[in-house]
């Protein structure tokens, strides 16, 4: 069930981004869809190998980037780089590397806050922010991304190994994925696809 809901999700930003990557070749000035497309890209990035997670993670950024150059206080798009560079921060293993990212985080976080003070999902993302360097030292102090960063294996391997391996490889998979989406998952995914699902048109059904 867990496993069909993760494809579902799949699925659904998948959809997001490439309707968001057509409405772009009609119109590029679009702020809203731009954010579409990015928060598709860093949604998508969690079902990602490390190495793929880390491009798809800096492609959304510039989406991101490029809706901020069109309406610079859209708060939502802010908040979502603030995510982007915490992801990524955690996939870095150099400590200096990573800090750079969370500082950046950091700053996104603390804008976007100011931009909607009501916010409690931004003051919350902030607060929890000042965290993330220690998380990060913890994660990677005990090796729990080694296996992560040798990227996804193929299903056919998936599907012949052990059940001690498949065990840890679902640990692993969890843990990306906690890691990914740690803010949001955190403190706001009901209302980020509150947001998407109202923004965005839905998938086509499913063919029987």
């Amino acid at each position: 069930m867990e496993m069909q809901s993760d494809f579902d999700r799949m699925l659904f930003f998948e959809h997001a981004r490439k309707t968001a990557e057509d409405a772009y070749a009609q119109d590029p000035l679009d702020a809203d869809n731009l954010l579409k497309w990015g928060g598709s890209l860093l949604e998508l990035a969690q079902f990602q190998s490390v190495p793929e997670s880390k491009k798809m993670m800096l492609d959304g950024i510039t989406k991101l980037e490029e809706s901020l150059q069109i309406n610079p206080k859209k708060h939502e798009a802010i908040w979502y780089l603030g995510n982007a560079h915490t992801s990524y921060a955690f996939l870095t293993p150099d400590q200096d590397l990573a800090n750079e990212s969370f500082e950046k985080a950091a700053v996104y976080f603390q804008q976007a806050a100011d931009e909607d003070p009501d916010n409690e999902l931004y003051r919350k993302s902030l607060e929890v922010s000042s965290k993330a360097p220690e998380i990060h030292s913890q994660i990677h102090k005990n090796g729990d991304l080694d296996q992560l960063a040798m990227g996804a294996a193929p299903a056919s391997a998936a599907s012949t190994s052990s059940s001690a391996k498949s065990s840890k490889k679902k640990k692993s998979s969890d843990l990306k994925y906690d890691i990914c989406g740690w803010v949001i998952l955190a403190v706001g995914v009901v209302a980020w696809i509150g947001f998407a699902k109202s923004q965005m048109p839905p998938p086509p059904p499913p063919t029987r």
